[in-house]
Parts: structure tokens; C-alpha cells; sequence
């Protein structure tokens, strides 16, 4: 299957590579190392000086030195040019093509005349199931080359690394600042050699601390440089590459200098290489890894609430330093990258459309971004997105979370511990739930009105986690306040008891819903239904009929009430409130449904209505491009782009202020109405929703790789892997009995599968007139 691929031309390619929780270091296509997001915070555009590799190559009539990364579209817009750490001055390949099979990142570089074929491998394991070996803060820079002559040529290729100890940003001028008592420490164990690139003047609690390694398996072939020359002005850069380009890497730095900008202060650079003569013909692996360790994030969500007090981040607890990582990483290598390479392959494998495999894998990247991370107790923590420089949004915030389905499916025990966060700690006594984090921290509540659609939501998702885990101690632990919450439900926004929510419901359009509509409304019949499910589980059958008997009376009221004859309404008097969408066509508006059929928990409302209502979404919400709309809102898609809006009014009956959003694309949506729509048997139309995102997402106009709504790798957006129960039919239940009834190539069905309990491959072929199942485990719960 032919995947997309990526140019050194293509602007917007940054491949985030990083472990859950530990943040990323990008590669984008030309193999330029780039967004160095590994302090705890987003920062894109973040190329930290002289990060690079190059290649030096020798031997009969060749003589060759190049950085190894591919030439971009240059950009003269700098206010001082292109610094000195950028070494864009230096010989680099003609052109790089990238393609990718998550979590691998491949760079192929192309260089006519060159007597050799390099490659880059760039990744970070990811093992479906097992946290700590996917939280690792480390990534693998593997470069292949190939003799194509018919002489004998000596390669040599290294790294190089400023010392991150201290960082605190770029000056006006935008150079590296640095604090002192930096250090560059040449490190050998057994056949690892490198440099751990640390400081010694902050508190080992201090969010400043920060470390990198650079290593090579290389033994006694590898070349180290702990420290540059530290002169002034480019003297470092000067003659570290007029030595390289005579082949020479030096073990230590030719000496001080005295001179104005040297000292403490100045920049620390370490370089590590290695060197093989290749045969004609041959072949040779060049294997690097970088580590980093920035232990200490504020505590909390913000710098100001924190007054200094910093948390451990959880991969802090099993490393002591970068060259720990690092050397986890390396001496484990062999397994870590089988059981990785097991993923991307029986993913990139699958029979499901190409797109949606993209989506899929590219939805995971979100989970490694500095959106999430894990505490030191092992609790999983999201901002909704990540800004340029901050967080978006604190809080793993539970209407946003509604959507999201990769983290549940590939590492189900971190959505458990945000369920159990979201009801032992956040939850009062009353049943109000906030619907940001805070007093996991020992901070004053969120206080704010409670989220409709994502307290109910945090219900259905806890029979989801049941469901991926067969954990009843986890049950048992949380229904008493899932109880409590149902309880205020019904008091605060169902005063009536029908089953149908009338009273101010805040949801995740940032508003409030006045009267029944369908988004909160389907939402709360889907945790009925889910609460029953529950309350069955654990023998409480008085509560289970209670709850049935709610959600029996709900549906049929709200269908009554809501159901327009071709989709579901809100039903509330026109302009008698700001930010309502009344008889619109919500693109959300059967969201509930969506996570009742993710659950097993079946039809919330008559089948025939639903399909209409989907039909209605396609038909009035969705554009291919030839029919654009106008947005006074946030505008993520261009007027002639293919994309799903929020909401629309075919009868022209709009209100003179709709809800906010509401003319806004957000890929999440796309997602999330994606898999519903192949619930319902509307493959192609799901297929082409997906088809539109990834179109936008071309590497020119947008990184493939990041999808935005409200900061960028936005949590939304892993709404993405919902797509892969829904294709492949399969059926959770609490024993771990789960079964598979694929819907789209049924005949030669063949898809990833993770249940909670194990993950790999199911497969289906038509066999003398039946269909034959098969069930491949690779891997199971760590």
C-alpha cells in the first residue's frame, strides 16, 4: 500500500519522536532535527544550535563532508539571517524524500554523483499495553549507507549537541542562552560510548535541570568530542568542521580561550561519531541515540499557581539521568523495536482505507506530545492541545476527552486512573463533577458550571475502561460517586424526571444549551445506559432498573420531542438566548451514540432516525470544496478545502448570534462523525471525511503530522482511532471475550486489534462459503 510521502521542499513535515509523557524532538522531511520540545512545554520552532549530523566520506578520488539532511525551501525572512547553529552554510543532500509507518520516521537522501545511498531511521518505541517502555525519553537515529562504487570508502558520520543545562531561550539576537556550571562528561559502558552533557548548579528539584546523552554502539570505532573549542564568535563551529572534514574527530577540545563571550557561559558542544570502511557493495548501520531528562514540571498547570513547587514527571522515577534513558533504550533495543515494528506493520497492513490508517497512526503522536503527560504517581494528566509556549487548556478537560479513543484502546490503565481522578477527587459530595483537574494538586476546585456532556460522557467512558480492563475492584472503587453524579443530573438538569435535560447545560462548545437538544441529551441517555450496564456488573439490580427505566422513558421523549423528521433539533425559542443552534443541523448532535456504539451499549434512539439524521449531517454540513461557506469564527480550513463544519441551517432559519464554533472545522468532529457514520453502514461518506483531513494535512499548507483546533496536537483530534472498532465489527466484554464482525472487506479483512488485555492482528478470509477468523496476539497487557 502506498503511503504519503514527504519532500525536502514540503514545508510543514516535523515528525514528533518522543516517549508518553516525556515530550518530542521532531524530524521533519529533510532530516533536520527540529522543535526541540522537551522542556515540559511546547515550543515549535525550537532548533536548538548545532543539532546535527553529518558524513564525512573518503577513499579514491572521493572526498565528501555534508550535513546529513536534505536542502529545504530556504526562508530569508530572519531578522539576522540564519545564525551560526543552524550550519546552514554547509553542504547538504539535493533533495530527502520522508515516509513514515508510526512510530518510524524514514529519511531517504538523494545526492547525484554521491558513491553512497544514506537513509535515515528515526523513532521511539511504542508497545501497545506497556507504558513505561513507550514513556522512554530517548529517540533512536539510525543512518544506513551503502557503497554503490566499486572503490573502498572510509565513512565517517557523528552528531553533535549543544549542552541543555539551564536553557532559558534565545536573546534578541536569538542567541542560545546558557547557564553555568554546565558539563560534558565523556561516558563509556561496555560497547556504549557518548557524552552525558549535564550541570551541576540547581537543585535537583529545579525545572531548569535538563540533561541530554548522545551514545553510539559503536566500541572502539566510535569517535567522541565531549566539548568544542570554546573560543568566541564561531571558533567552536570553525574548527570542529575543518577537522571533520579531514576526517578527524579530537577527544578533547583544543584548548580555551580567554577571550570576550568565552568562559563559563559560552556554549558547551559535544560530538559523537563513528567510523567503518565499507567494501564496494557493502553496507553498515550508523546507531545513535539521544536521551534527554528534564525531570521537574511545575506542579500543576501553571508556572504563576505553582510559586516554584515542581512534580516529578513518572519517567523520573525509573531514570536517574539522560544516560540512563539513553542506555534503557539501547541495551533493549532489539526487543523494543521488534515489538514497535510488530505495531507499525500489522497497522500499516490493514485492509481498512489508506487515510484512516494515517489518521489513526498519526492520532498517537498526540499522547507523546506536551499535550499529556504522567505524574509521578503514575496518573495520566492532558491539557486539551499544546500552544506555541504553554499548555491550552488544563485540566484533561472531560467534555474534549469525550472524543478521544487512542489512549483508551492502545494504554487503557492511564484513561483508569484519569476516570478515577475525575470522580474521587473532583467530584462533590453533591455530584457535581468539575470538568477541569485541579485539586489533584492540591489546588482550590475549578469552579465553574459542570459540563452536560462530559460528566455524563466520564460515565459511558467508565464502562468503556471496564470494558478494557475486566478490573471490578475499579468499579466498585468509583460507583459510588458515579452514582452521586448521575443523581445531580437528574436534579440539576432533568428536573422534571423524563429522561430529557431541559434546564442550562455548559458544554464543549464553551457555551450553554437552554432546553432539550441533541448533544447533551443523547449524551445523558448514553450514561443511563452505560450506568445500567454498570449497576448489572456489580448486582445492583434495584439501580439497574432504575436506570433502564430513565433511559427507556429519555429516548422515546427525546425522540418525540427532538426528531424533526430528518434529524434531531434543539428545541428552544429563536433568539430568546444567545449561542443556541436550534433547528440547525449539529454535526455532534448524536456524539452520545457514537460512544454507546464504541461500548457495546447499542441503538439510544429509533435506528431509522438516526440514519436520517447522519444522511442530514453529510448532506448539509459536509463540503467537498465546491460549495464554501463563510466563517466569522477561528478558521482552520481554507474556503475551498473539503471539510465538515459544525453546524449548518438548510432552512435558512438561523439565530441572529449562533453558538460560537459553529461554522469552525475541527478534525475531532470530522472524526467522531466518521465513525458513526460507518456504525451506520456509511462508508463513504466516512471514508471521504477522513480523506478531506488528511488533503489538508499535505505538508504544504499543513503538517501532516499535528493536527490544530485550540492549540496544536490537539486531544480532540484521537477521536481518529475510534474508526478501528468501528471497522472491524469488534465487541468488548468485561471477561475479555472479545469478538470481531468486520463491515468493509469482509471476504479479506485484516486489521490491528487492542482490547485492553492483548493486542495484534485479527483477520478474516471466506472460506468454502464461510467466514474463517483468526486471532494473532502479539503482544499482551504489560
Amino acid at each position: 500500500m502506498a503511503f504519503a510521502t514527504y519532500t525536502s521542499k514540503d514545508r510543514y513535515t516535523a515528525f514528533p519522536i518522543g516517549g508518553i509523557g516525556t515530550g518530542t524532538i521532531s524530524v521533519d522531511a529533510c532530516g533536520q532535527m527540529t522543535d526541540f520540545e522537551i522542556f515540559n512545554e511546547p515550543y515549535k520552532g525550537n532548533k536548538l544550535p548545532y543539532s546535527f549530523f553529518a558524513m564525512h566520506l573518503e577513499g579514491e578520488g572521493v572526498n565528501d563532508t555534508r550535513v546529513l539532511e536534505g536542502r529545504a525551501i530556504p526562508s530569508h525572512t530572519l531578522a539576522h539571517g540564519f545564525q551560526p547553529g543552524y550550519v546552514h552554510g554547509l553542504a547538504r543532500f539535493e533533495k530527502s524524500v520522508q515516509s513514515t509507518r508510526y512510530p518510524f520516521c524514514q529519511v531517504d537522501f538523494e545526492q547525484p554523483g554521491l558513491p553512497v545511498e544514506v537513509s535515515l531511521t528515526a523513532f521511539n518505541p511504542l508497545l501497545p499495553l506497556n507504558v513505561k517502555d513507550s514513556a522512554i525519553p530517548a529517540m533512536v537515529m539510525r543512518y544506513h549507507v551503502r557503497n554503490v562504487s566499486d572503490k573502498t570508502l572510509d565513512a565517517t558520520i557523528v552528531g553533535s549537541l549543544p549542552n541543555i543545562y539551564g536553557f532559558h531561550g534565545y536573546d534578541g539576537f536569538n542567541v542560545y542562552r546558557l547557564t553555568d556550571r554546565v558539563k560534558n562528561e565523556a561516558m563509556a559502558d561496555g560497547d556504549l560510548r557518548g557524552v552525558l552533557l549535564s550541570g551541576n548548579k540547581y537543585n535537583k528539584a529545579d525545572r531548569r535541570v535538563a540533561e541530554f546523552a548522545l551514545m553510539t554502539d559503536a566500541g572502539d570505532d566510535a569517535l567522541i568530542q565531549p566539548t568544542w573549542y570554546m573560543g568566541a564568535w564561531y571558533d567552536g563551529v570553525t574548527i570542529f568542521w575543518k577537522n571533520f572534514c579531514k576526517g578527524i574527530i579530537k577527544n578533547e577540545a583544543e584548548g580555551r580561550s580567554d577571550r570576550d563571550g568565552a568562559g563559563p557561559r559560552a556554549l558547551q558542544v559535544a560530538s559523537v561519531g563513528a567510523k567503518y570502511t565499507l567494501a564496494p557493495g557493502e553496507e553498515k548501520d550508523f546507531n545513535f541515540v539521544i536521551g534527554w531528562y528534564a525531570p521537574n514540571r511545575d506542579l500543576g498547570w501553571f508556572a504563576d499557581a505553582s510559586n516554584g513547587l515542581t512534580m516529578k514527571n513518572f519517567y523520573a522515577t525509573w531514570y536517574q539521568n539522560a544516560w540512563e534513558a539513553g542506555k534503557y533504550l539501547f541495551e533493549n533495543l532489539p526487543r523494543l523495536e521488534k515489538v514497535s515494528r510488530d505495531f507499525a506493520d500489522n497497522l500499516y497492513a490493514s485492509t481498512l482505507p489508506e487515510k484512516v490508517i494515517e489518521s489513526m497512526a498519526y492520532s498517537v503522536s498526540v499522547l507523546r506530545s506536551t499535550t499529556c503527560f504522567i505524574g509521578p504517581d503514575g496518573n495520566f494528566y492532558a491539557w486539551e492541545g499544546s500552544h506555541e509556549r504553554m499548555g491550552s487548556c488544563e485540566g484533561t478537560c472531560t467534555h474534549v476527552w469525550n472524543y478521544a479513543q487512542t489512549v483508551a484502546f492502545l494504554f487503557p490503565q492511564l484513561e483508569r486512573s484519569a476516570r478515577r481522578n475525575e470522580y474521587l477527587v473532583e467530584t462533590d459530595p453533591d455530584g457535581k463533577m468539575a470538568f477541569r483537574c485541579r485539586r489533584a494538586f492540591g489546588f482550590s476546585k475549578w469552579d465553574m458550571h459542570a459540563a452536560t456532556d462530559g460528566q455524563n460522557g466520564v460515565a459511558v467512558r467508565t464502562w468503556r475502561e471496564y470494558l478494557l480492563s475486566g478490573d471490578k475492584a475499579f468499579l466498585e472503587e468509583v460507583y459510588p460517586k458515579m452514582k452521586l453524579c448521575m443523581e445531580y443530573a437528574r436534579r440539576e438538569w432533568d428536573q422534571d424526571g423524563d429522561g430529557v435535560l431541559e434546564a442550562m447545560q455548559h458544554n464543549t462548545y464553551d457555551i450553554e444549551f437552554y432546553g432539550p437538544n441533541p448533544l447533551c441529551g443523547v449524551m445523558y441517555l448514553a450514561a443511563l445506559k452505560a450506568m445500567a450496564a454498570i449497576a448489572g456488573e456489580l448486582g445492583k439490580e434495584e439501580d439497574r432498573a432504575a436506570f433502564l427505566k430513565d433511559f427507556e422513558s429519555g429516548s422515546v421523549k427525546l425522540d418525540e420531542i427532538c426528531y424533526n423528521g430528518e434529524w434531531y433539533e434543539q428545541i428552544t425559542e429563536l433568539d430568546a438566548r444567545p449561542y443556541q443552534h436550534n433547528s440547525g443541523v449539529l454535526s455532534d448532535q448524536l456524539l452520545g451514540q457514537t460512544l454507546a456504539s464504541l461500548t457495546g451499549l447499542g441503538n439510544l434512539l429509533p435506528e431509522d432516525h438516526m440514519r436520517s439524521a447522519a444522511k442530514a449531517i453529510w448532506e448539509n454540513n459536509f463540503s467537498d470544496g465546491s460549495k464554501p461557506w463563510q466563517c466569522l469564527q477561528r478558521s482552520f480550513v481554507e474556503m475551498d478545502e473539503p471539510g465538515l463544519r459544525l453546524c449548518s441551517w438548510p432552512k435558512g432559519n438561523e439565530p441572529q448570534l449562533p453558538f460560537v464554533y459553529s461554522d469552525e472545522v475541527w478534525t475531532g468532529i470530522e472524526y467522531q462523525v466518521a465513525t458513526l457514520f460507518v456504525y451506520l453502514g456509511m462508508y463513504k461518506e466516512a471514508e471521504a471525511i477522513v480523506s478531506a483531513i488528511r488533503d489538508r494535512h499535505d505538508g504544504n499548507a499543513r503538517n501532516p503530522y499535528i493536527e490544530v483546533e485550540c492549540g496544536n496536537h490537539y486531544a480532540r483530534s484521537m477521536a481518529a482511532w475510534g474508526l478501528l472498532p468501528a471497522y472491524s465489527g469488534m465487541k468488548l466484554t468485561p471477561d475479555g471475550k472479545t469478538t470481531f464482525a468486520p463491515c468493509i472487506h469482509q471476504d479479506d479483512f485484516r486489521a490491528l486489534y487492542s482490547d485492553g488485555r492483548s493486542w495484534g492482528v485479527i483477520s478474516q478470509k471466506l472460506v468454502d462459503g464461510k467466514y474463517v477468523q483468526e486471532k494473532t496476539v502479539l503482544g499482551e497487557k504489560a
